[in-house]
């Protein structure tokens, strides 16, 4: 099972026990994170499409690292004027690692099942 999340304007898809590298979230380390915006969860028969999110839906994960991802290089030129600039950029991302991915059936049946627990001690 997996599904498609949007976060800084752009779609990821995420899977559980894998890591996303996302735009770089207001987030410190190790902290817990949800992704809540849930466009689609493809799982067989019971995918869901949202319109424009699932409604219920979400993806859980935890803050691994903010780092900054490869150079690169913006040049800029003007033809026989002699202007020249180089410039590099590096664009800051945070990787995440998907712990769950939940639907609401799913958030449904974990709290029937803590209300049981609650009710037996």
């Amino acid at each position: 099972m997996y599904a498609i999340v949007e976060t800084g304007g752009k779609q990821y898809q995420v899977e559980e026990g894998r890591y996303v590298e996302v735009e770089l979230l207001d987030a410190e380390k190790d902290s817990k994170i949800v992704f809540d915006k849930v466009v689609m969860i493809v799982n067989g028969k019971k995918s869901k499409v949202g319109q424009p999110y699932v409604t219920g839906a979400s993806a859980e994960g935890t803050v691994l690292a903010h780092d900054k991802a490869k150079k690169i290089i913006v040049f800029k030129q003007r033809p026989k004027k002699g202007y020249r600039k180089k410039q590099g950029h590096r664009q800051g991302f945070t990787r995440v690692m998907i712990n769950k991915i939940r639907t609401s059936a799913q958030k449904k049946a974990a709290a029937a099942e803590e209300t049981t627990e609650k009710q037996g001690e």
